[in-house]
């Protein structure tokens, strides 16, 4: 059994059938990805995964226990964190208190904008903060205001800060999107970089090949809210229900 499973989800938005009978097992220390077409439920399945949607029918198990009916606090507790589409940090703060912020929500589980403050005589979150940093080559931007980063930058804030969770599931929406190759190289880099580092399995939901070939060990394909296939990336390609899903195709080339 995966650290993740999900068993017979289904997800109906009035007349649309965005999910309907998905089964996934993500296995503890892998790297799984999850692709598809435009439409074919990779968000809504992520948002179940998260417990911001509650399927129909059908359960989601993380590590034995159910995540449905969780707020995203108690997922989080439960070793869960996510990356958005769009970098979600505090634009108006410098990148050390943004760091600052994501060690003291580990520690305590909330925090205030009135406590950045206090956090500074905070050793441990100041330590902390400043470690994580310098894992992920940010210790130089550490008095930069956030907002004025790269888009790469501020991913890999983000990632950093989700790692200050100590998580065991790494949930990462489109973690590229918007990015130059180069920052999506960085990117592919820094994820292979936490996967050797860390005990931790990942979940990578992408619509970029290159990204999604580099890093994944396992596949699965979505097409109109319903898995198609599961396999490794070798024989995801080519595969004539992949090729059927993205291109139309039913045949594969010669």
């Amino acid at each position: 059994m995966g650290i993740l499973e999900v068993k017979n989800v289904n997800k109906r938005f009035g007349g649309l059938k965005a999910l309907s009978e998905v089964n996934l097992s993500i296995a503890e220390n892998s790297v799984h990805a999850i692709i598809g077409p435009n439409g074919a439920g990779k968000s809504t399945l992520l948002n179940v995964l998260v417990g911001k949607l509650i399927p129909d029918t059908g359960s989601v198990l993380f590590d034995g226990q159910s995540v449905l009916g969780r707020t995203p606090y108690e997922i989080n507790q439960m070793g869960i964190s996510r990356v958005f589409q769009t970098p979600e940090i505090f634009g108006d703060l410098s990148v050390m208190e943004n760091m600052m912020i994501a060690c003291f929500a580990k520690r305590d589980g909330a925090f205030t904008m009135q406590a950045i403050g206090s956090m500074m005589k905070e050793r441990d979150i100041v330590e902390k903060a400043e470690q994580m940093l310098d894992s992920m080559n940010l210790a130089d931007k550490r008095g930069m205001h956030s907002a004025s980063m790269s888009r790469g930058d501020k991913r890999r804030l983000e990632i950093a800060m989700c790692l200050a969770q100590e998580p065991r599931l790494l949930l990462l929406d489109e973690p590229t999107a918007g990015m130059a190759r180069a920052d999506t190289n960085n990117t592919i880099d820094l994820l292979k970089k936490i996967k050797q580092d860390r005990d931790i399995t990942i979940a990578i939901i992408e619509h970029d090949m290159h990204v999604v070939f580099s890093l994944a060990e396992r596949i699965t394909v979505l097409a109109q809210g319903t898995p198609l296939v599961e396999d490794t990336p070798e024989n995801i390609k080519g595969h004539p229900k992949v090729r059927e899903a993205y291109l139309g195709e039913t045949q594969v080339a010669a």
